[in-house]
C-alpha cells in the first residue's frame, strides 16, 4: 500500500488533523497546476477559463467533507482528473446556454499521447457524451481516458489505480481512442 507523503496527508486530512489540508495544497499544487495547464492547452484559444481557475474550481470539488476522498496519490490525482472534467464540461454548459446555440466550444484530441491520427477540433460536451457512452459500454475503458487526458497520469500509475496490469491498461488505452475517434470523427 503507497505511503508517499501525499498518501500520509490525505490520511492526516480524512483524520480531521489540523493544517493537514493546507499541507496537502502546498505539496500537490504544482502538480495539479501542471494537469491544469496540459488540460487547458487542449482547448480552444481565448477560453475564458485558465488554468490557474480550473485547479481552484477543481480543487474546491476535491474536498473530503463533500465526499471526495482518495486514498492515495493516483487515486487523488484521478479524483482530481475528474473533477477538472467535471469543470470543463459545467463551464461549456453555461457557455452554450448563454449562447443557445451561438457556436460550439472545440477542444483538440492532442492530448491524447500517442496519437497518429489527425487532430480535429470537436466540441468539449461531444467529447462528454462519447465518453458517457464509452462508460455506459465499458466502464474501465472509460476511466483509462478520463486518468490519461484529464489526468495526465502515465500509464502505469493508471494500472495501479485501476488495479490491472500496464498491458492492460495499454490495451483499454487503445481501444477507448479508437472508439472516441470513431464516435468523434
Amino acid at each position: 500500500m503507497p505511503t508517499g507523503p501525499i498518501t500520509q496527508l490525505l490520511r492526516a486530512r480524512a483524520a480531521g488533523e489540523d493544517g493537514a489540508e493546507a499541507r496537502l495544497a502546498e505539496l500537490v499544487y504544482a502538480e495539479l497546476h501542471r494537469l491544469a495547464d496540459r488540460q487547458m492547452r487542449g482547448e480552444r484559444g481565448g477560453h475564458s477559463l485558465t488554468p490557474t481557475a480550473l485547479l481552484h474550481e477543481a480543487w474546491l470539488r476535491l474536498r473530503p467533507e463533500d465526499g471526495a476522498g482518495a486514498a492515495d496519490r493516483a487515486a487523488f490525482l484521478g479524483l482530481a482528473a475528474r473533477r477538472m472534467r467535471q469543470v470543463l464540461v459545467d463551464h461549456a454548459r453555461r457557455r452554450d446556454a448563454d449562447k443557445r446555440g451561438g457556436g460550439a466550444w472545440k477542444v483538440t484530441l492532442s492530448n491524447l499521447p500517442d496519437e497518429a491520427a489527425p487532430d480535429p477540433q470537436i466540441d468539449v460536451l461531444d467529447l462528454e457524451q462519447a465518453l458517457q457512452q464509452l462508460e455506459a459500454h465499458d466502464a474501465r475503458k472509460a476511466r483509462v481516458v478520463e486518468l490519461r487526458y484529464f489526468g495526465g497520469l502515465e500509464m502505469v500509475e493508471v494500472a495501479q489505480l485501476l488495479g490491472v496490469s500496464r498491458a492492460t491498461a495499454q490495451r483499454d488505452w487503445e481501444v477507448a481512442r479508437a472508439f472516441l475517434h470513431l464516435h468523434l470523427g
